[in-house]
């Protein structure tokens, strides 16, 4: 059984009088740095000098400097920066700027587990990872609900690395909602797993290759669309709110029929086989390293692939479909040019 633990579990001493650095503004940092303020914990923001963030930052109340300042004034430092960007940044600007007993957090391992940071061994090295985008961790928080989080200590140099991290937990209000505890690997892997072979890249080419066989064999691209994506998402929430059998009990009986008997010859023992391969690309290192070197080329095949997926005739089909839907506000969610 998963170790969860909750409010009553967070000694709330355990971060009394620590300076929080959160370095980044984005999706989680804008999050983490408000919900901490809001907890009553001394914050500031790193960014790069002429980051956009930095206005947004300020308008939000939160003290801004340039990364390494941050760094230099914290006793604990939240990591919330792109994956490529972290080693880099780490180098230049987090390493020179560590004191012994600070803390070094991270809300992914994969730098940490894939050895692209070696954080030194007088530091605190831990992760609190929401299981949900930012702006769900600081819709809940302020609804006084709060965002399920992961927590993991990768090393305690101070033997209190634990507690402070589960108090940094119940800053963001994750630990209202339950704070689960693994490592830097295991979550590392099954989250990559999860976005590579489920929840994104195995979703996308679900419904894509759904939506062109029903276009290849005649059918208006239309209804192509509304049927393989559009209600996607009420099966989702379905199965979010409730489980499976949830979703199964909402849908009619032809489509529950439907769906055990003819899901499993689309996820067959082939494509079970390749979920088996990409697991093993991700544990070996094979990912982490073609994304790193991906990365360090400028990222020109990943550009090429975003690219082509957005120019397909499903993204056309779709958007103009989505423009009959005033409520969904799709004009303001619109993916700027790569």
């Amino acid at each position: 059984m998963a170790t969860i633990y909750y409010g009553k579990d967070v000694d709330g001493s355990a971060l009394a009088g620590q300076r929080i650095a959160v370095l980044g503004f984005g999706s989680q940092g804008h999050a983490h740095a408000q919900n901490l303020k809001d907890s009553g914990h001394d914050v500031r923001v790193g960014l790069r000098k002429g980051s956009r963030s930095w206005a947004a930052a300020e308008a939000a109340g939160l003290s801004v400097l340039p990364t390494a300042d941050a760094v230099a004034q914290a006793d604990v430092t939240m990591v919330l920066l792109p994956d490529t960007s972290q080693a880099a940044v780490y180098a230049s600007d987090i390493a020179p700027n560590l004191r012994p007993g600070n803390m070094l957090m991270f809300a992914h391992g994969f730098n940490v587990h894939f050895k692209t940071i070696t954080p030194p061994d007088d530091v605190d090295v831990t992760m609190i990872a929401p299981k949900g985008p930012g702006h769900l961790v600081r819709r809940t928080y302020e609804q006084g609900i709060g965002t399920p989080a992961l927590v993991a200590v990768h090393h305690d140099a101070t033997g209190k690395a634990l507690a402070r991290a589960l108090a940094y937990a119940e800053g963001i209000g994750a630990a209202r909602a339950g704070v689960l505890q693994t490592t830097f690997q295991e979550e590392t892997e099954t989250d990559l797993f999860g976005e590579q072979a489920v929840l994104c890249g195995g979703m996308t080419s679900l419904v894509s290759a759904g939506f062109d066989t029903l276009v290849a064999a005649g059918y208006q691209p239309e209804v192509a669309y509304f049927e393989c994506l559009h209600e996607m998402k009420l099966i989702v929430d379905l199965m979010y709110e409730g489980g499976m059998s949830w979703m199964r009990h909402s849908i009619s009986d032809t489509a529950e029929y439907g769906d055990y008997t003819r899901g499993p010859r689309v996820v067959d023992d082939h494509a079970r086989a390749e979920m088996q391969r990409i697991l093993g690309e991700i544990q070996d290192g094979t990912f982490a390293k073609e994304w790193i070197g991906e990365a360090g080329k400028g990222f020109p095949r990943f550009r090429e692939l975003r690219a082509a997926a957005r120019s397909s005739k499903l993204e056309e089909v779709g958007k103009r479909l989505r423009g009959m839907m005033p409520w969904l506000e799709s004009d303001r969610k619109v993916a700027p040019d790569a």
